[in-house]
């Protein structure tokens, strides 16, 4: 690793496993001081404690991203231990539940994953802002959309506007925030969490099949595919990219 994080600190959302937990490790092992800001400290702290352990700084704080004055106070003790806040990243989401149309129920299928990446996108951004903007050229902003947010989906189909508005919140953000030096971007990944780990053992076809459709015939790794471009995205390497959504699929989405 370059440590070309070093002396900046980052929040991730969601970082309990899967993407979050990729991205926190790669964060940390880059030099970052890292926050875990997960549901549940009992998911959260031991992935901290394994950065620790690995040589990392990482701390966990107990964060709903559905309640604003949760996230707020993420944000503030964020800054209290370690002096500033350079990057946020927004991974922690709901999950989707297969539907179709005819079926669908708002409060069952819309409401958590509305609170969970759009609202709490708005939210984690305003809390996050004054520090971004004082960190100036090193201040970032990395929300975790998906492919469905760009192609749609048939059997969730509330899922992609969920997502796609993730993407117009970051190109608006990105607009607002630019003549700042702070920049906005977002990754749609495609990686093995424990929840596609678990579709995988019940369906093994499933893996076949996604592998199939990938030009690189493979799925991604949290920490080493979609980890390491979140530290680009964190980096002064990515300092003139904004606006940005990185499709991190492998290729298997190649519409844009």
């Amino acid at each position: 690793m370059t440590g070309r994080l070093t002396g900046r600190t980052a929040i991730v959302t969601g970082a309990g496993q899967g993407v979050g937990e990729g991205i926190a490790r790669r964060l940390a092992a880059e030099g970052a001081n890292v926050v875990i800001a997960a549901r549940r400290t009992a998911t959260g702290e031991p992935v901290a404690a394994s950065i620790r352990s690995a040589g990392g700084v990482a701390d966990c704080i107990e964060t709903d991203v559905t309640d604003r004055d949760a996230i707020e106070r993420c944000v503030a003790e964020t800054v209290e231990r370690f002096g500033s806040l350079e990057i946020f990243v927004h991974n922690a989401l709901a999950g989707a539940i297969p539907s179709r149309l005819e079926s669908l129920d708002l409060d069952i299928h819309w409401a958590p994953m509305s609170l969970t990446s759009v609202w709490a996108s708005f939210r984690g951004a305003q809390a996050a802002e004054a520090h971004l903007r004082a960190a100036g050229r090193r201040g970032r902003l990395i929300l975790i959309t998906s492919p469905s947010g760009i192609e749609g989906s048939s059997n969730i189909p509330l899922y992609s506007p969920a997502k796609a508005a993730q993407r117009a919140i970051a190109k608006s953000l990105a607009r607002e925030w630019g003549p700042a030096g702070i920049t906005v971007n977002c990754i749609a990944p495609v990686a093995e969490t424990p929840a596609l780990a678990g579709a995988f053992a019940r369906n093994p076809a499933l893996k076949e099949a996604i592998e199939a459709r990938t030009p690189l015939g493979r799925v991604g790794d949290p920490e080493r595919d979609i980890g390491a471009v979140a530290a680009f995205l964190a980096s002064d390497d990515a300092a003139y990219v904004t606006g940005q959504t990185i499709v991190c699929d492998g290729g298997s989405f190649l519409g844009l």
